[in-house]
């Protein structure tokens, strides 16, 4: 069963953790849901295995199957969205004493 809620946009995209019961089943899913991962797949401790899957909240419940566990961790847009917020719009080069330096060649204006 899910623990996935239908909250965000349906085109954010979500960073989910999806939990089969074995390597069999997990590539079975993986293969007929042509599902977008990251970072490899672990082994827990029951003997189950994991992988982070990014997807929409409309591609949920193709992953939603018996002996499979899907769990959102976040959505992923939103991480993104937050991030690009942080990135000043000013030119980081402007003032003349702002010229990086270093081992390169300092060109004339």
């Amino acid at each position: 069963m899910s623990a996935v809620p239908n909250e965000p946009s349906h085109d954010d995209v979500l960073r989910l953790r999806v939990t089969a019961k074995d390597p069999e089943t997990l590539r079975a899913l993986l293969h007929e849901t042509r599902s977008d991962t990251g970072g490899r797949p672990h082994v827990e401790a029951d003997g189950s295995i994991g992988i982070d899957v990014y997807a929409t909240a409309a591609q949920v419940p193709a992953l939603e199957r018996e002996d499979v566990t899907v769990t959102r961790i976040g959505n992923a847009s939103e991480a993104g969205r937050a991030a690009q917020a942080e990135v000043g719009d000013g030119d980081l080069f402007a003032a003349d004493d702002a010229v990086p330096h270093g081992l390169a060649a300092k060109l004339a204006r």
